[in-house]
């Protein structure tokens, strides 16, 4: 069977930006997920187990360090679909405080894979 897993609302900080002085300090993000999934059974271990997918998301947000929003969101979309039953992730990352002195509350990108 296929099923749509969603993950909204995972929180964590990093270092990420491209301008001078953004990966000085971590910063909040946000990550969602929609994740298609192939169920083979009623068992946890026939599914995408979102306690490990969520854990992966985190460690890529605290570990790694990008520039680009949209590169982290590739990256975490390309780890979700190793999870052996997921065959499509859509990944949103939220930086809530990227342009407040923009007047904008928040920036996010969205990347889906495999490509369509």
């Amino acid at each position: 069977m296929k099923a749509r897993l969603l993950l909204s609302g995972i929180h964590a900080e990093g270092h990420h930006g491209a301008r001078p002085g953004e990966k000085d300090a971590p910063q909040p993000f946000v990550v969602d997920l929609d994740l298609e999934v192939e169920v083979g059974a009623d068992r946890i271990d026939a599914t995408a187990d979102y306690r490990g997918v969520s854990e992966r998301v985190r460690g890529i947000v605290q570990e790694w360090s990008f520039d680009l929003i949209e590169t982290m969101a590739a990256e975490i979309a390309d780890a979700c679909l190793a999870f052996t039953s997921v065959t499509k992730a859509t990944v949103v990352v939220h930086k809530p405080n990227a342009a407040t002195r923009l007047g904008i509350e928040g920036v996010a990108t969205a990347v889906t894979r495999p490509q369509e």
